[in-house]
């Protein structure tokens, strides 16, 4: 990742225009939980595939394509914080004072993450593996990048609509999250390495629910995390009005003060910490917490039941029922 991303340095001299490219640098190495490079790169072993340069350039090739998601997420979020430092776009409005500095950071913003995005076509057109190879996994790539694309703008859309109910937020995470998080990744490593369609099929029967857990767990933790803990702001998914499966459920089962509450302070651009908490109580006496944490449970126990059938090498196997418990049951 480093010797690509010193090759594709700005190509001007203008030192703005450096000192952007070295952001978005360092925000590409700078952490982050590499979830979807280590699964692309178990579907590649899972299919029979050795360790080598050309697997490990094609799953960076999607941590390229996840930074660049990122930094457009925190800024249609109006996010502060990602991975306990400023959001990109906040810091590059901070390199430039005056009254138009936020609007320039978020612009600029766009045009990094569009950058990052295009690096990622450019590093798994050129990892070097079979062409053959190389099309399938191209084409899993292209669904994928569609597919959470239409998730998110199912996301935004949920905000601006009356409420979303549960059926309706899973088709969200299922297509935000699920599938891009693990499935494809997965399916594109498999791809890379020469895999039967049956094991392809299967990586997706694990993929799926594994990936509607790790977006359920993310919901609890963007609501109950410290952001000590996840480098996010703790207040962000109740004050952005976040329509997750967490608050479906709990708006459902809510009484109709509880509910008045919910529909008056989630998303409201005031939210305290006082009141964020007291959403936070109703969402756990109306049992919408441990309902859950019940999807997060069922959906492991799917995804294990999946993995020990799955016609895969047994290394591959064990790897994976660890990162599964990992994706399932973090902290941050």
């Amino acid at each position: 990742m480093t010797g690509f991303l010193e090759a594709w340095r700005a190509p001007v001299s203008d030192p703005d225009v450096v000192a952007a490219y070295e952001l978005l640098t360092d925000f590409i190495l700078g952490g982050g939980k590499r979830v979807r490079p280590q699964l692309c790169y178990w579907g590649w072993r899972g299919a029979g595939g050795d360790d080598c340069d050309e697997i490990i350039s094609a799953a960076a090739a999607l941590e390229l394509c996840h930074a660049g998601l990122l930094i457009h997420d925190d800024i249609m979020d109006g996010s502060e914080l990602r991975r306990g430092h400023a959001t990109v776009h906040r810091r590059l409005s901070q390199l430039h004072s005056g009254p138009g500095a936020e609007t320039f950071g978020q612009a600029g913003g766009i045009l990094l993450g569009t950058l990052s995005l295009a690096w990622a076509d450019a590093l798994l057109s050129s990892c070097g593996v079979e062409p053959g190879r190389l099309r399938v996994a191209h084409h899993l790539f292209d669904a994928m990048r569609s597919e959470v694309i239409s998730g998110q703008y199912l996301d935004i859309l949920a905000q601006l609509r009356s409420g979303a109910t549960v059926p309706e937020t899973l088709t969200v995470i299922r297509y935000k999250t699920a599938k891009y998080t693990v499935e494809r990744p997965m399916q594109i490593g498999g791809a890379l390495a020469g895999a039967p369609p049956e094991l392809l099929e299967s990586y997706s029967r694990f993929g799926l629910p594994l990936g509607e857990a790790f977006q359920l767990r993310d919901d609890v933790l963007g609501t109950f995390g410290s952001s000590a803990e996840t480098g996010k702001s703790a207040l962000d998914d109740l004050r952005d009005g976040k329509h997750t499966v967490l608050f479906a459920h709990a708006v459902q089962r809510a009484t109709p003060a509880q509910r008045a509450y919910l529909r008056t302070w989630h998303g409201h651009p005031e939210l305290t910490e006082e009141q964020a908490d007291e959403l936070r109580q109703i969402i756990v006496a109306t049992g919408a917490l441990a309902e859950v944490e019940d999807m997060i449970v069922e959906r492991v126990r799917e995804a294990d039941a999946e993995l020990r059938a799955a016609p895969m090498t047994t290394e591959a196997r064990e790897a994976l029922a660890v990162l599964a418990g990992q994706l399932a049951h973090r902290d941050r």
